[in-house]
């Protein structure tokens, strides 16, 4: 033991132990799991929404001068009292934009979205379509800063091509080929000329159709399109009608009642159809600086069968291929006796009102088309191959109908109007008075009709 005196310098030392410790357990069955961090609040930056509510909220600091940023001192502006406006208006060749300020133009509604460029992505292929839209680019942004774009060549096209004769002989060729056996062969004259002369390939494309770009499949049939006279309605033409919400209260399967559905249409707003009048009167007038009125929304009333049986009947009974089409017993109901009291019942369903309505200008711009596969041929067997026709129905207007909740525009109108239960429906064919009556009408109103209907007429 050391004395009291004798004391030791005591020196203080960190003991610092590293120890390893094995880990047996097993590595984790599945992947790493990425987390979903919540950005909302960088989108709500940069959405269009918070510039507007930013624009509307805060005031601008901008002190206006005496003339609200636009000059109005007209003195110093050169030409301007020589009757040269050049000066205070916008050039007519517009400046191209600075590559700078292109960021500038974009839109709101593409703040805050990744941009379409990818010129500076270098691990993804440049795509073919890419490629060719950036020289267009390029190309485009070249010719606006070296000047005008230099105008296209034009193709120098044979004068003798454009003659009428000639043209008229193309048309014609193509209906020889279709038809060789009614081929026009003689000289020409005032009613008949010779079409041009076709080619092996022309004639080989139109015995052996191929599909555009599916050249796999081949044509089975053709089918001649023709315009039905006898089927065109006293307007010339059909509406497309579209039924918005459950018509009916079948909502599991298709209601067989809807193929044989009524609409009969109610009419218009008397103050609607004077304003429809009067401008009718005044495009008959001058029809060619005033345009065509369109025609006013009318109200519907919606009609079905009383039954599926009755669905069924009035099908055959429309059906003009339907040799039983003429059997009174398809008629379903006689309350007052006799053959002539013979009808279908309808019951009323709902009423409707034009939503949207849409005409179009040419009838003949969209068509419908049937394939009639059931014509009788000269024979009176069922015609087969190319001579079975495809007939097809003008499309007038399209109107989409919604429930209506009042009768319509007018309340005078709707105090006016009597609510049709139901429909006692008889078909028959019409009679020496109607056909002429009908015809009539159609000779008056249907005069943008092809030169073929007149003459099938």
């Amino acid at each position: 033991m050391a004395a009291p005196g004798n004391r030791q310098h005591v020196v203080h030392q960190d003991y610092i132990v590293r120890q390893r410790y094995s880990n047996a357990l097993p590595p984790p069955p599945g992947a790493p799991k990425l987390l979903e961090i919540p950005t909302q609040g960088l989108s709500a930056y940069c959405h269009p929404s918070y510039a507007q509510h930013l624009a509307r909220e805060v005031d601008l600091n901008i002190e206006a001068d005496a003339m609200l940023g636009m000059p109005i001192d007209l003195v110093g502006m050169p030409g301007i009292f020589d009757g040269d406006e050049s000066s205070i208006q916008a050039p007519l060749v517009t400046p191209p934009v600075h590559p700078r300020d292109r960021a500038l133009l974009r839109p709101l509604k593409s703040l805050g979205q990744p941009k379409s460029d990818l010129s500076g992505v270098s691990f993804l292929r440049r795509t073919q379509y890419v490629a060719e839209d950036q020289r267009r680019a390029e190309a485009a942004i070249s010719r606006k800063s070296h000047g005008s774009a230099p105008k296209p060549r034009r193709k120098v096209v044979d004068p003798a091509k454009n003659d009428d004769v000639t043209v008229l002989r193309e048309a014609v060729k193509g209906f020889d080929i279709a038809n060789p056996e009614e081929a026009y062969k003689g000289p020409d004259n005032q009613t008949n000329i010779r079409g041009a002369v076709s080619t092996v390939a022309e004639n080989e494309a139109w015995k052996m159709p191929k599909h555009p770009s599916s050249h796999q499949l081949k044509a089975k049939s053709s089918f001649p399109i023709l315009p039905d006279l006898s089927g065109y309605t006293d307007e010339g033409g059909y509406m497309v009608v579209k039924l918005g919400g459950q018509p009916t209260d079948v909502t599991d399967e298709h209601d067989k009642r809807m193929d044989a559905a009524l609409l009969h249409a109610v009419g218009f707003a008397p103050e609607a159809l004077g304003e429809y009048l009067a401008k009718q009167a005044a495009h008959e007038a001058n029809p060619a600086a005033i345009p065509a009125p369109p025609k006013p929304s009318a109200n519907y009333e919606f009609f079905l069968p009383e039954d599926e049986r009755t669905a069924a009947n009035v099908k055959q009974k429309t059906d003009v291929h339907n040799p039983n089409k003429d059997d009174p017993n398809l008629y379903t109901h006689n309350t007052k006796g006799g053959a002539e009291n013979d009808s279908f019942r309808y019951i009323h369903v709902r009423d409707y009102e034009t939503g949207l309505q849409n005409e179009n200008a040419d009838k003949y711009q969209e068509l419908a088309i049937v394939l009639d596969k059931s014509t009788k041929g000269a024979d009176g067997g069922s015609e087969t191959g190319s001579s079975k026709p495809a007939l097809y129905y003008p499309i007038v207007s399209k109107s989409q109908l919604k429930p209506r909740r009042g009768f319509g525009l007018s309340a005078q109108a709707a105090d006016d109007h009597e609510t049709i239960d139901r429909i006692d429906l008889t078909i028959r064919d019409p009679d020496e008075h109607e056909a002429a009556k009908r015809t009539e009408f159609k000779a008056t109103t249907v005069e943008d009709a092809p030169e073929e209907e007149h003459k099938a007429a």
